[in-house]
């Protein structure tokens, strides 16, 4: 028997399966049989893939990118916890956020069940430092020094 994985979001309604292939595309047509009324009702829907997304042609991650232990291990952000946080925030980046906090640089950490840094404030004073970002009223953001240092 065939194991497959699914993810799909329809406006608030999340649909996530895992199992025999055939049962999975029994509930998949459920699913996507209901999702004209879900999506009405909700404002759209969208489907998650699987699998990590490809960079897209600009090379930048698309929104449902790679998980960040593969994103830290790819930038080479594993043990500099100045560069761990950098390439947190950038990983932050690719989902949309754009000024972001220390806080939610440590949450997302915590919440992918990476290693925690030792003081993430000094991080940013570190990274600011070296022009990779720049703090703002509502926090900070990542500079095009900060992000192509991340390449």
């Amino acid at each position: 028997m065939e194991h497959s994985k699914i993810a799909i979001k329809i406006g608030a309604v999340d649909f996530s399966g895992e199992g025999e292939a055939s049962w999975l595309s029994d509930q998949l047509d459920k699913v996507l049989k209901n999702s004209p009324e879900l999506a009405k009702a909700q404002g759209g829907y969208h489907v998650v893939p699987a699998i990590p997304s490809q960079p897209s042609s600009a090379g930048q991650l698309q929104k449902s990118s790679i998980p960040l232990a593969t994103f830290l291990q790819n930038k080479a952000a594993t043990t500099n916890q100045t560069r761990k946080f950098l390439a947190t925030s950038e990983w932050l980046f690719s989902r949309g956020l754009n000024n972001l906090s220390t806080g939610e640089v440590s949450k997302a950490l915590k919440d992918n069940h990476q290693a925690r840094l030792g003081n993430p404030s000094e991080c940013l004073n570190q990274n600011v430092a070296k022009g990779f970002c720049e703090k703002s009223e509502q926090g900070f953001f990542i500079t095009t020094e900060g992000h192509d240092s991340l390449k």
